[in-house]
């Protein structure tokens, strides 16, 4: 495509002149800092040079996308330019410049309508963050998993409020936390919609009812199916009522049970309103996670990153935040959730992966080259939580992606760690490929620990992979031979119960 993005970036904040093709194309150009954008300007430039009309200019601009037709708009263009008294060399530039531009352009319309909403949001994000995170959960567009909405919430200030089925709607809404000297502030309220399995009408059904005196109050009036009320008490939707949420489990199975015609005893109450405890333990932390990921498909009460602080501090991983300041070419470590994983073709044929992993203080861009892909496809379609060693690749001052060179489990590491120490976990990834972490402020004396000593990316195709992994193919009937990992699927069931915690691109492996 046309070079146009990083041209208008550095005309538009003076870091480089306008420069137009020719004095003539100033007009139609002056807008974009004599950068090719639009459609319109393709049709004024092929209008001015060659003196026909708009209509016919068109034509020309679209034919530019058909390959077999651009040689003789390229001859057409160039007599009737050299007709009109363009010289050689401006006519030979401009028509680069069009032609570049046929393989990717869009028409103004197109771009404001994407620019307004652009801008709206941009601006609801500066000055009503709660709202804006609130319409955008709500209404899902979908490119990114909502619990990576929900840490992007978190990380700009906006107060996470649980569910409750006293105070949640049917879609997400915004409550006030707090308000000092006139400065308010709101806090974003999870949906009951978020629910897995809630159908709409029960949805409905418990936001009408609102408020409930008690869980009994709850279960007769807004009539919850027994599968629903279990998980609502596990994400501590009804902690309102009093009990722990193992006791609000052991009551809501006796309310089930009278309403099938069982025993029926009368539920405990305390005072009339707050269920009594049943003496059983409440849920561990790790275990409200758990089942606010199997529920909620998000990590509502903190990001589940933060349960591995200590861990990633020993293997030296750098998190996102502090990635902005390594240098290029440097080697890290990095870690986090799957966030995205896509396969787009591109000019060259070869298979890329791009994957977006979040740690909780921000996100890291990856990218494997086929050549990296025997070590490391297999672990980043089908694992969720990521370790990646890599090199810093700077395409500007602030942006910059992990060229992925060897790819681990975590959780398999974490559970290593718990097992066999620090030294289990070093030899685990020393097998992996034996390239060091490099030096850096997060990571020092660990990282070398545990990362090697070479300074080196692992190569592709490591020891630790298996022999049969690394030869691994796979042949059609007609002879054909995919790419080794064209069969890969999602790891299947996982802590959501099946529903997606990464967006995957369409047609992509993962």
């Amino acid at each position: 495509p046309a070079d146009m993005v990083r041209p208008f970036i550095e005309a538009r904040h003076g870091r480089a002149p306008v420069r137009y093709p020719h004095e003539d194309l100033a007009e139609p150009l002056e807008g974009t800092y004599g950068v090719v954008v639009f459609h319109e300007q393709v049709i004024d430039i092929v209008a001015i040079m060659t003196g026909c009309g708009r209509g016919e200019a068109d034509r020309v601009r679209r034919g530019l996308s058909d390959p077999e037709s651009q040689g003789r708009i390229k001859v057409w263009f160039a007599q009737h330019a050299a007709a009109n008294g363009y010289d050689a060399e401006t006519i030979q530039r401009t028509w680069e410049i069009v032609e570049a531009f046929g393989s990717y352009g869009f028409c103004k319309a197109h771009a404001v309508a994407f620019a307004v909403p652009t801008y709206q949001s941009a601006w609801l994000k500066a000055h009503h963050p709660a709202a804006f995170y609130a319409g955008l959960l709500t209404h899902d567009p979908g490119m990114y998993p909502k619990r990576l909405l929900l840490a992007d919430a978190r990380r700009r200030g906006v107060p996470i409020l649980p569910l409750d089925v006293n105070k949640s709607g049917v879609a997400h809404r915004i409550e006030l936390v707090s308000e000092s000297r006139g400065a308010k502030v709101w806090g974003l309220r999870l949906a009951l919609s978020d629910v897995h399995g809630i159908s709409e009408a029960e949805a409905e059904r418990v936001a009408e009812g609102q408020p409930y005196a008690s869980l009994l109050d709850f279960w007769e009036r807004a009539r919850p199916s027994r599968p629903l009320a279990g998980r609502l008490a596990q994400v501590g939707a009804l902690d309102a009522f009093g009990a722990n949420r193992r006791d609000l489990q052991l009551h809501l199975t006796e309310l089930h049970r009278g309403a099938r015609g069982g025993r029926g005893d009368q539920l405990p109450l305390s005072g009339g309103r707050r269920t009594a405890s049943a003496g059983l333990p409440d849920l561990t932390s790790a275990e409200k996670l758990s089942a606010e990921l199997g529920v909620l498909s998000m990590d509502a009460s903190r990001n589940l990153m933060d349960d591995h602080r200590t861990f990633l501090r020993e293997l030296g991983v750098v998190s996102a935040k502090r990635l902005r300041e390594a240098r290029h070419g440097e080697t890290v470590l990095v870690a986090g959730a799957k966030a995205a994983t896509q396969t787009p073709p591109i000019r060259s044929g070869r298979r890329v992966i791009f994957s977006t992993l979040d740690d909780g203080s921000g996100l890291v861009d990856l990218a494997f080259f086929d050549d990296s892909h025997d070590a490391c496809a297999h672990t980043v379609f089908h694992s969720w939580l990521l370790l990646v060693r890599g090199v810093v690749q700077r395409r500007g001052p602030r942006s910059l992606s992990v060229v992925g060179s060897a790819a681990w489990n975590l959780a398999d590491l974490l559970e290593v760690r718990r097992e066999e120490g620090l030294e289990g976990v070093a030899a685990r990834l020393a097998g992996a490929g034996g390239g060091q972490g490099g030096d850096d402020p997060e990571g020092g004396p660990a990282r070398r620990r545990l990362a090697g000593s070479d300074g080196q990316p692992a190569p592709a195709g490591s020891a630790a992979q298996d022999p049969m992994e690394r030869q691994r193919t796979i042949r059609m009937s007609t002879g054909y031979e995919m790419h080794p990992w064209a069969d890969l699927r999602p790891a299947g069931e996982g802590p959501a119960v099946g529903r997606k915690l990464w967006h995957q691109s369409p047609g992509s492996a993962g």
